[in-house]
């Protein structure tokens, strides 16, 4: 394929060139131009072919030609420039300079100029001689065409179409650049090309000067012109040019003689054009290390490799790798160099030669052997933390050393290289390379590997360093973030970029404050008011021109965190800008401008802009894209943005001060969640554009998600402080970053970090665990967005080495002799490293008079059997044996020196011991054991085997046989063993001859059922194939999965198949038969033994073919047969439920062998969703009695279920239908939704209620007690729907039928309660109860009487039987002893108590079914204190009863006339008789004549006054005394004078004036 003429003729621009081929200033460029040949002279590529007569005859025939020559011309000057390299390099040239808008200057070429003439319409040929140019005047200038761009092409066009346009604009500059002068005249005339060349001379001369205005102002716009265009280029997507190498021309093999030289040639083709690098033998070819050995050239598009005097070492596969940016192809050559025959020439080794025997390495020095590269003192897996230093390094040893020959020193961090910077130092001191970081950071973190080379030869070594958070300034702040790095930089605002931290401090990260500084300040500024969560920003505000580093901060609600690493220093400028500033493109011109010869137009206005869209959209703010538009004049163009708020479709300009310049921009200040539509106008001086298509719609949220937890969180061992951790990538994960895995010691729960840096892959070593712990993992995954969920945490895993060599067998014993062999066996090592035992070596020696002789070896390649026999042995020698084991690790150490075994001829008749013992299955109560059969059967053939075992620990005297019979198979289960006993077991072999001798043991092991087991399991599937399944969670990296049958290999089998994937594997049965009886075991390789089995005897293949016929020919399993029930109208509902039914299951309804279908007496319903398939009928007739069927068809798979509805099931079924059709029309109206109870309150009283549903405000309750309304005070409130009637202290007066009546003018419903002989007698029953158990404890009283037990309750009846017993025996009643019932109180009196009354006193209720007892205990201290209170009481009871008082006859209150006479009389008594005594106003009164006192037997007391006197008012007292008390009665005389009555009325007006 050949290259596009664009390609050929410009170097494309990429990062990679910009340094290559492009001069820093175009002075440089001019100054190179004028040491070209004299071709570039003329001006044109035409012309630098052919020799300067040819040049002038065919310019004289230009100025003669029409304009379909001209064209022919033209297409001939394209052709010939396409022809010609140095051609190629004057149009590259000549592009360079016209797409980039060079000054006039930069465009002239060596001694040539041209001027314009005033009228540019036709242009003319100069018939100048070339001595004459020569002196023309040399501030000339090559005039550049005048007029517009009115297309730009190349970049979408065909490659036809671009070669044309490019042949086109090819004619075009030749024309003009090989014109030595312009004319003013329009008619071309041959007479005017015959003038003389010095009336020519003074013609231009004369015109230019006329012109020169004019010309100026013409350059000055299309330099403006070229400008823009070549902005509008830069913004063009480059991946349209790209494409990938592709080999024209495949390099081929050769086969030579020695010291030929030999080339191998390719072509290839790609843009940008391919890097061409060359390998031998998979090493790239290093021309520097072999001087004058290999020549390696690229010349137009032809790479070529040439290996001068090819010597035997030559002989390899050759490869050219071809590379660019859009990816790397390879092609391959093979080179064989014959050898003559005869003896090496050792004149070939001369310095310098590069001819050399195989093994020899050429260096810059002389020869050398193959270099040998060791490293010692290796740096290890290193720990550091942010903001310390750390070195890393070795020491490098090559073998052999050549003096003044140092090996080239390169290191990587996870596969880039690694240069010195101001964070990281480089150093070879000439043995040691050493890696030093002056200033850790997170950055740094990642596997380092230092590689050496030496010539072709090059060793290299990895570790991984670990750089930890620095401590936060705030406890709780979250970590740093990292790799802060700016995406995209314009004169508007830089995109910045960067990594969340692992670490959140705790709580979660609510944002990133992002920190600016411009370049030669140390201020800081924070960028932005709010935090952003999404790890992308747009940093606007920014001076242009001016350079900036940036910092970025995490917050959480406990604070701020520390900074990140400063980025690198960016510009604030547009990549067009930049790329000015360094006098380099940007890009290629790859299209043409077409050139018409109109005047410049000014004051255009510039288009809308195109392809505007929103490029990146987050919750904080959205960025527009768009490119200028085609239309926009020679002048530059600004932009304004407009946006639209889809609520009120109103467009804002966002940018009203500030144009933009750059045809990017960020808006923020949008509110989050609401949608936006943009627009952009262009403006310039000639006003402002029309505006843009408006994007789409755009919803300011983040556009990306956070992505998904990953799964299958797999731990592996790895080292003895390091586990590999792998899990399943997120799924539909975009723009991912890398992953964080965290660890937690089992049982702390804190997590650590493993890594704070992302990776990226779905594996990971976590290094710097403790060995021994038991560690967890979790893994989340990370992109801009931020962190996804946690995965589930991972099993739990002990961290040890993986993989190591196995420990040494042991055990070796002699399994059978001859005279010149012998068969050893012995038993595997305890530990296998970690990997699967790949075979053994055996070494023996000879023992002579008890001293050892040399060890040799047994077996060059390993045996895979514990077994081995050593043939070529001497009859009768005493030999000694080792054996050592190897797995992928390597080989382990060898076993200890077995003892001395003699090489004879046995004559054994019995068997030799079984060897090669194993168990597996091991489980709490079983194991399974296997064993191979003896080497040596004896005098005839193995009939059998018997098992022994005993527990570790045991005596040799303690063994048991676990078989009576011998054995056929060589595998036995063995049951009823006890968990967490250890026990070994030994097999004896059995032939005609008797019991041959034990194996070695087998153990011991420990019966026990280690965590994770899993068993395997039996599956039919739905096509019926029978399967047994196991899965394993612990295979290692290289574990396999064996299947046997009866613990044979089933690997052939014909009648199975086996399919692994992962860890699960599944045998399948192709024709499950008898035949197929027996054990299947599943063993899994390189673990500790896991394995499982399954038996399949006859009753289980029974059941697995019944299985499988049922999954055949399938049937709709039913979770409900077939019932009915009636709803709440008497409906009746026939209904079943199926397990599962699909969209496409079909039922058919059956009533009496006739289908029915649904209409008005029948409804029909099925929910596949629930499998419930329903019908329904509204009332069942006499006809509807019969068998009901329901038949499903689902697929393949049929169904049915029967209910018999005939005689009294029928009948049953009709009543309560037409009950259940009565209730539902009696609640219509208000009615009862519970009848009338009763209830017993807590108070001992009965409660009627019922509650009432359907009711209003009309709604009227009448209560009723044998057929007489009872008047209820309250009136009801229905607000909760329950009528009362509460009866206090119920009794045998309120027995009667009760009855409550709702009614309104929706109907009325009553409802009944008798409460007459059974159920009055359960009522008082209950009643009783209640008082019962409302009875308090009992107490005790001492009256006067003697002691008394009470009891309260809550009211007594006479229903509630009270029986009294005294320590277990009823009292009776006596005068002295008696109970009774005093209101609520119920009591026993004991009057005159004796020591006999003392005891448990029981009282028990008994209230129709059950007796309630309460006790109390009268005795000891209880009853001495009640009998001293007795006698106390009775006391005071006599002495209140003997002690002195009045008995009556004296009033309160003696009104009496002045001059009457007063007599009182009272009686007092006591026993024995009281004194009586008088007194007058508390002073002892005596008798006298006027006062007479007189005490007449003992029992009256009489006052006497014959004439009462105002001086007889007082208060007066009677006084009655004994030995046991006194009494004092007073009375109070009252002595009024009638005059003093009268006068009263006349002085109450006087009291009451005076009381005023």
């Amino acid at each position: 394929m050949s290259l596009p003429f664009y390609q050929k003729l410009h170097q494309h621009y990429d990062r990679s060139y910009r340094n290559k081929d492009l001069r820093t200033t175009m002075s440089q460029y001019h100054e190179q131009e004028k040491k070209s040949s004299a071709i570039y002279t003329h001006g044109s590529a035409a012309y630098s072919s052919r020799s300067l007569a040819a040049h002038r005859q065919e310019s004289q025939a230009f100025s003669q030609a029409s304009a379909a020559s001209y064209k022919q011309q033209a297409s001939w000057a394209a052709e010939s420039s396409l022809e010609s390299a140095i051609s190629r390099k004057a149009a590259s040239a000549y592009d360079y300079g016209y797409s980039h808008g060079l000054t006039d200057s930069s465009l002239m070429l060596e001694d040539y100029s041209s001027k314009l003439s005033p009228q540019t319409k036709r242009a003319k040929k100069s018939p100048l001689s070339g001595e004459e140019k020569e002196n023309l005047p040399s501030d000339y200038i090559v005039p550049v065409f005048s007029g517009r761009q009115v297309h730009v092409s190349g970049i979408t066009d065909t490659e036809e179409e671009r070669i044309k346009e490019a042949a086109a604009y090819i004619a075009q500059r030749n024309l003009l650049a090989s014109e030595e002068g312009i004319t003013t005249s329009k008619q071309s005339t041959v007479s005017k090309q015959s003038s003389s060349t010095l009336h020519q001379e003074e013609v231009f001369e004369k015109k230019s000067r006329k012109v020169a205005i004019r010309e100026k102002a013409e350059h000055l716009s299309l330099r403006k012109t070229l400008e823009e265009t070549e902005a509008f280029h830069k913004k063009l997507n480059e991946d349209h040019l790209l494409h990938a190498p592709e080999f024209v021309i495949k390099p081929r093999s050769h086969t030579v003689w020695e010291k030929e030289n030999v080339k191998l040639h390719c072509s290839v083709s790609g843009w940008p054009a391919p890097r061409v690098t060359w390998y031998k033998n998979q090493v790239p070819i290093n021309v520097h290390a072999n001087p004058g050995k290999y020549i390696i050239e690229s010349r137009y598009g032809m790479h070529t490799l040439e290996i001068n005097k090819c010597d035997f070492e030559d002989t390899a596969q050759y490869r050219a790798s071809a590379m660019n940016v859009k990816g790397e192809l390879s092609a391959y050559a093979s080179v064989v160099v014959k050898r003559y025959k005869g003896e090496f020439d050792e004149t070939r080794f001369h310095a310098g030669a590069s001819t050399m025997p195989l093994s020899f390495a050429v260096t810059p020095y002389g020869y050398a052997s193959k270099f040998e590269i060791h490293f010692d003192d290796k740096f290890d897996v290193s720990f550091g933390r942010e903001g310390e230093t750390l070195s890393l390094g070795c020491r490098v040893v090559i073998t052999p050393e050549i003096k003044h020959f140092q090996p080239e020193i390169q290191w990587y961090r996870n596969g880039a290289p690694v240069s010195s910077s101001k964070w990281v130092q480089t150093q070879w001191s000439g043995d040691r390379a050493t890696l030093t970081f002056s200033h850790l950071n997170k950055e740094d973190e990642g596997l380092y590997t230092i590689r050496v080379r030496m010539g072709e030869y090059y060793e290299q070594y990895s570790a991984y360093v670990f750089v930890r958070d620095a401590d936060a300034e705030i406890e709780g702040a979250p970590a740093s973030p990292l790799d802060v790095v700016c995406l995209e930089a314009n004169k508007d605002y830089i995109t910045v970029s960067w990594k969340q931290p692992a670490m959140d401090g705790g709580s979660p990260i609510l944002g990133y404050f992002i920190d600016k500084c411009e370049v030669g300040t140390d201020s800081w500024s924070q960028c932005n008011d709010t935090p952003v969560k999404f790890a992308r920003f747009p940093v606007t505000g920014l001076m242009e021109g001016r350079s900036y580093i940036f910092r970025v901060r995490a917050v959480n609600k406990t604070g701020i965190g520390l900074p990140s690493r400063v980025s690198e220093p960016v510009a604030a400028l547009d990549p067009a800008e930049k790329a000015r500033l360094k006098s380099r493109p940007s890009a290629p011109w790859t299209g043409q401008i077409i050139v018409t010869e109109e005047e410049p137009r000014e004051g255009v206005i510039p288009g809308p802009p195109t392809d505007l869209s929103v490029i990146e959209a987050t919750q904080s703010y959205v960025v527009l894209s768009w490119k200028p538009p085609g239309q926009r004049g020679h002048e530059g163009i600004l932009y304004f943005v407009e946006k639209c708020d889809m609520e009120t479709e109103n467009w804002q300009r966002v940018n009203t001060e500030l144009p933009l310049k750059s045809p990017r921009f960020a808006l923020f200040d949008l509110t989050e969640g609401k949608s936006y539509r943009f627009r952009v106008r262009c403006s310039n001086s000639a006003g402002v554009g029309e505006p843009s298509e408006a994007t789409e719609v755009t919803v300011v949220r983040d556009k990306l998600d956070i992505p998904k937890a990953p799964g299958n969180i797999i731990p592996s061992r790895n080292t003895d402080t390091s586990v590999v951790v792998s899990w399943e990538e997120s799924k539909d994960a975009k723009e991912l970053v890398g992953y964080y895995i965290e660890s937690s010691v089992v049982g702390s729960g804190k997590w650590e970090p493993c890594n704070n840096n992302p990776v990226k892959g779905p594996r990971f070593t976590c290094h710097g665990l403790a060995t021994g712990q038991s560690y967890i993992f979790r893994v989340r995954a990370v992109n801009a967005a931020g962190l996804s969920e946690y995965s589930q945490d991972s099993e739990v895993i002990e961290v040890k080495a993986a993989i190591a060599p196995p420990s040494p067998p042991y055990d070796i014993t002699c399994l059978e002799s001859f005279r010149d062999s012998m068969v050893l066996g012995w038993k595997q090592p305890d530990k296998s490293g970690g990997a699967e035992i790949t075979g053994y070596y055996v070494n023996y020696r000879e023992v002579i008079g008890g001293v050892p002789g040399k060890w040799r070896e047994a077996n060059v390649k390993a045996v895979s059997e514990e077994a081995y026999k050593i043939s070529n042995l001497k009859e009768n020698m005493m030999y000694q044996f080792q054996v050592s084991a190897m797995n992928i690790a390597g080989l382990g150490a060898p076993s200890a020196v077995s003892e001395c075994f003699q090489c004879e001829e046995w004559t054994i008749a019995v068997p030799g011991p079984p060897h090669s013992l194993k168990y597996s299955e091991v489980r709490k109560t079983s194991l399974v054991l296997q064993w191979k059969p003896p080497i040596h059967s004896g005098r005839t053939p193995v009939t059998g085997y018997f098992v022994d075992m005993k527990e570790a620990k045991a005596k040799d005297d303690q063994w048991r046989g676990l078989n009576e019979a011998a054995l056929k198979n060589k595998y036995l289960k063995v049951q009823g063993l006890q968990e967490g006993v250890s026990y070994v077991f030994r097999v004896r072999a059995i032939n005609q001859a008797g019991v041959g001798k034990p194996s070695d043991l087998a153990g011991p092991v420990v019966a026990e059922t280690r965590p994770g087991t899993k068993e395997v399991v039996v599956d039919v599937d739905d096509d019926g194939v029978i399967s047994l399944i196991f899965e394993c969670d612990q295979m290692a990296p290289n574990s396999e999965f064996t299947w046997s049958k009866d613990y044979v290999s089933t690997e052939d089998s014909p009648r199975l198949e086996i399919e692994s994937k992962g860890n699960k594997t599944k045998l399948t049965f192709k024709d499950l038969g008898m035949e197929d009886m027996g054990i299947y075991s599943c063993d899994v390789t390189n673990t500790d033994g896991i394995a499982s089995s399954y038996l399949i005897d006859e009753e289980e293949v029974k059941r697995l073919l019944a299985l499988s016929q049922e999954h055949k020919f399938p049937t709709v399993s039913a979770k409900s047969e077939l019932a009915v029930e009636i709803l709440e109208k008497g409906q009746v509902r026939f209904w079943m439920q199926a397990d599962k039914l699909s969209g496409n299951a079909k039922v058919n309804y059956v009533f009496n062998e006739k289908e029915i279908f649904e209409g008005p007496k029948y409804k029909m319903h099925i929910d596949r969703n629930t499998g419930i398939i329903e019908m329904f009928m509204e009332k069942l007739l006499d006809e509807d009695e019969g068998t009901y069927t329901f038949q499903l068809q689902d697929g393949k798979a049929t169904g049915h279920s029967t209910l018999v509805l005939i005689g009294d099931v029928y009948k049953k079924l009709q009543k309560e239908a037409e009950f259940q059709r009565q209730e539902w029309i009696r609640k219509q109206g208000p009615h009862f939704a519970e009848y009338l109870s009763w209830e017993v309150t807590g108070e001992c009283n009965v409660l009627l209620k019922c509650k009432v549903a359907n009711i209003k405000k009309e709604t009227h309750i009448l209560w009723y007690k044998d057929e007489r309304e009872i008047s209820v005070d309250e009136k009801h409130d229905f607000k909760d729907g329950i009528c009362t009637l509460l009866i206090t202290e119920f009794s045998k007066k309120d027995a009667g039928i009760y009855e409550v009546i709702l009614k309104d003018d929706r109907g009325k419903d009553k409802s009944r309660l008798k409460l007459v002989d059974e159920a009055f007698q359960e009522l008082m029953t209950e009643v009783c109860k209640k008082i019962a158990l409302s009875a308090s404890d009992l107490k005790i009283q001492s009256t006067a009487e003697g002691i008394r037990l009470y009891s309260f309750v809550t009211y007594y009846l006479d229903d509630l039987k009270v029986n009294w017993s005294h320590n277990g025996t009823a009292i009776r009643y006596t005068d002295r002893v008696k109970s009774g019932v005093t209101g609520e109180q119920i009591w026993l009196q004991i009057s005159e108590p004796t020591p006999n009354d003392k005891g448990k006193y029981v009282m028990e209720l008994f209230d129709g079914k059950t007796g309630h007892q309460k006790t109390v205990e009268l005795s000891g201290q209880e009853y001495d204190e009640a009998f001293a209170e007795f006698q106390r009481l009775k006391q005071a009871a006599i002495a209140e009863k003997n002690r002195a008082r009045v008995l009556g006859g004296l009033p309160d209150v003696v009104t009496i006339q002045e001059g009457k006479a007063l007599n009182l009389t009272c009686t007092v008594w006591g026993d024995p008789t009281p004194e009586i005594s008088w007194l007058k106003n508390e002073k002892s009164l005596d008798s006298d004549d006027h006062c007479n006192l007189r005490f007449e037997a003992g029992k009256t007391a009489f006052f006497t006054i014959t004439g009462v006197t105002t001086a007889d008012s007082g208060k007066y007292g009677l006084v009655v005394k004994n030995k046991y008390g006194s009494e004092t009665s007073d009375f109070t005389i009252s002595v009024f004078i009638p005059e003093e009555e009268a006068r009263m009325p006349a002085t109450k007006p006087q009291k009451g004036n005076k009381s005023k």
